[in-house]
């Protein structure tokens, strides 16, 4: 059975026929650009002060921006395999944890549009961190590896589409010390998120952040300069994301906003209206099935997106389809960073309304984070990614200003969460144990379990046993880090 939302194939919205002929004739090129650890609300299209991505930018004045989009996990592996098989992660065995692999017999768009004669590459980070080979994969996921999307064109067979996967390690961690400040990006109107408290070190942090956000995007722009180049541009369906929150406390790896909800902006020349916002929410599994009708292929039926072609193409703002009234959102293992030698993770789900974010913790009596100083792999809160946010909350941990930052962040937390985002949108304040929402406790909690159910995932219908012994491919540092 099939979950209820984001499971259809097609969208309620037929397309025009002269829509649909016009894609049979002509089908799009593909340039899918995605960030490593890009989360929202970082981009100027979405009203940060300080951080100039002006591509990205480009591309929401001349699209379409997309206000709630979501991953299907907050870590890589996870996230890019959902990505690539339009599939929530929990469905992917091996492939819901990071430094995993991705099975062979799950169909990935870039193999589907290959086999319909798309020319289909990749650039810098795709697929993983992981290996393919335990997966009995031959080929790379998301298609053959190219040095520069100039070297991928010039091999394509002429008059082919095609699909490249424009993947960057932007702005994932180290973070040249200063490099924001050094760039010329005014610390002091930076809006820092209000998960960190308001110190120059996290200023900096964020600013260092920005600096390699900024790479990124610069780097797209000339990619879509080429195709301006060539006269292709128009004729390309152009989609700029990244794969979960910013690597910092409280976000990468976490169900809340700053760890899941992710920038996206989508450009396809007179095909999509633009200047359009959708307050829809989506999900990151959506684009597969997009590209696929895009390019005039039929539906899979394993993949749990929908396709967001009729949104994209209908020229209507906000919100439009009534299966955007929330999305799902979970997590199996990121590293492996509880108490040695166990390689568990901390299992989560949650599911995420216009008005509320609901999380099951199904291990409470686990570290969100990863161990505190007990830690034998020789890092504290493995699961946070070392860098001077991180280490200043850890040395400053006992001030009573500093105490409630660094416990949200790292503390134990309840096996149930429940933010009112209506009143609290940086959900801060836990309210599943008020009785004044009671009622809406039990209808989240019911609703997410229902979908959960449909879409087989197997913390709800049994099985969740094998999420915590397949294989970590990843290294683990033996040398504690600051």
């Amino acid at each position: 059975m099939k979950a209820l939302f984001l499971l259809a194939s097609v969208s309620v919205f037929a397309l025009s026929p002269s829509f649909a002929v016009a894609r049979e004739e002509s089908r799009p090129n593909i340039l899918f650009c995605i960030a490593d650890d890009w989360g929202w609300p970082h981009a100027g299209a979405y009203g940060e002060p300080v951080i100039e991505t002006r591509t990205f930018d480009r591309l929401a004045r001349e699209g379409v921006l997309f206000e709630h989009a979501f991953v299907s996990s907050p870590s890589c592996t996870p996230s890019r395999s959902a990505l690539l098989t339009g599939q929530w992660h929990w469905r992917l065995e091996n492939a819901a944890n990071l430094h995993s692999t991705l099975p062979a017999r799950l169909a990935v768009y870039p193999e589907l549009l290959a086999e319909a004669g798309y020319h289909v590459g990749s650039y810098r980070k795709a697929w993983g961190p992981g290996r393919i080979e335990p997966g009995g994969r031959e080929a790379r996921p998301a298609g053959p590896r190219f040095k520069s999307f100039g070297e991928f064109l010039a091999a394509r067979p002429e008059g082919a589409p095609f699909c490249f996967w424009f993947g960057s390690s932007d702005p994932h961690r180290p973070y040249k010390l200063g490099s924001g400040e050094k760039r010329g990006m005014d610390l002091s109107a930076i809006r820092v998120p209000s998960c960190f408290p308001d110190v120059p070190e996290v200023r900096g942090d964020v600013a260092d952040y920005f600096f390699e956000v900024e790479r990124f995007d610069r780097q797209v722009g000339e990619a879509i300069a080429e195709l301006e180049k060539r006269g292709e541009l128009d004729d390309t369906l152009v989609v700029m994301t990244g794969d979960h929150g910013m690597p910092f406390p409280r976000c990468k790896g976490n169900l809340y906003d700053l760890g899941s909800r992710v920038p996206l902006a989508m450009r396809w020349g007179e095909s999509i209206p633009g200047g359009r916002r959708i307050e829809d929410h989506v999900s990151l599994v959506d684009l597969a099935p997009t590209f696929l009708e895009a390019a005039g292929l039929p539906a899979v039926e394993e993949m749990s997106g929908r396709s967001l072609l009729s949104v994209l193409v209908g020229g209507e703002s906000g919100r439009i389809d009534p299966r955007g009234e929330f999305v799902l959102i979970g997590r199996e293992r990121h590293t492996p960073a509880q108490t040695a030698p166990s390689t568990v993770g901390y299992p989560s789900r949650a599911i995420r309304t216009f008005d509320f974010l609901y999380i099951r913790n199904f291990e409470p009596d686990r570290w969100p984070a990863g161990v505190p100083e007990s830690s034998t792999r020789g890092i504290d809160y493995a699961d946070c990614d070392n860098g001077p946010t991180k280490t200043f909350l850890l040395a400053n941990r006992d001030d009573s200003r500093i105490e409630p930052y660094f416990t949200r962040a790292f503390a134990r937390r309840p096996a149930e969460e429940l933010y009112d985002l209506r009143h609290d949108p940086h959900q801060w304040i836990n309210l599943a144990a008020d009785p004044a929402y009671a009622k809406v406790m039990a209808e989240l909690t019911e609703r997410l379990t229902e979908e959960l159910r449909a879409s087989g995932d197997p913390r709800i219908v049994g099985g969740a046993e094998r999420f915590e012994s397949y294989p970590y491919y990843g290294g683990i540092s033996k040398k504690k880090k600051k």
